[in-house]
Order: structure tokens, then C-alpha cells, then sequence
């Protein structure tokens, strides 16, 4: 049987921010939403150098396909609506583990 592998990757755009406790609290307000809504693994991925742009990946597993995706789609439009800044990227990827 197979498993489906999906990341979810979110990037916004922190206007006007100019240091990185505010980029934390950001960062850490919406990583527990999100675990504590999806039961999903998230983390902030390639943005810590940069005061005005935040990265998160977050993932699932599920043995269908369409219940990851839908999950994080859901994530992002979450994720989008609770947050007061921009999102400017976001995108889902889907792998099948054999």
C-alpha cells in the first residue's frame, strides 16, 4: 500500500518589520495554530536570515492522496486568514512513498 508524503510551503512577506522577535511571534503563533488544528509537522525553513520574509513547511502523511492534499489546503487558507501579513507564496506538493 502506498503513502502519500504532502508539503505545504507558505512564504509571506513581513512588512515594515525590523526585528526578529517580532518575526518569532509571528512565526510561533501560527506554527501552533496550525499543529493544534491539522495534527500537522511545521517549521520555519529558509527564510532565518531575512527580517521581512517568512518561510513554513508544514507536512503530512496519509495512505490517500487527496486527504493530504486536501488537508493542506486547508492549512494554507487557515493559515492565510489568521494572519495579518501578506502571504505571497503558497504551495503543495504531493509524493507517493512506496
Amino acid at each position: 500500500m502506498s503513502m502519500f508524503l504532502g508539503v505545504l510551503t507558505v512564504e509571506f512577506s513581513l512588512d515594515g518589520n525590523d526585528n526578529l522577535k517580532a518575526k518569532r511571534r509571528v512565526a510561533n503563533s501560527l506554527k501552533q495554530k496550525v499543529r493544534n488544528r491539522f495534527n500537522v509537522a511545521i517549521a520555519e525553513a529558509g527564510s532565518e536570515d531575512s527580517l521581512t520574509r517568512l518561510r513554513l513547511t508544514a507536512v503530512s502523511l496519509s495512505n490517500a492522496e487527496a486527504h493530504v492534499r486536501s488537508r493542506l489546503d486547508k492549512c494554507a487558507l487557515m493559515m492565510e486568514a489568521v494572519c495579518p501579513e501578506e502571504m505571497i507564496d503558497s504551495q503543495v506538493e504531493v509524493h507517493v512513498l512506496e
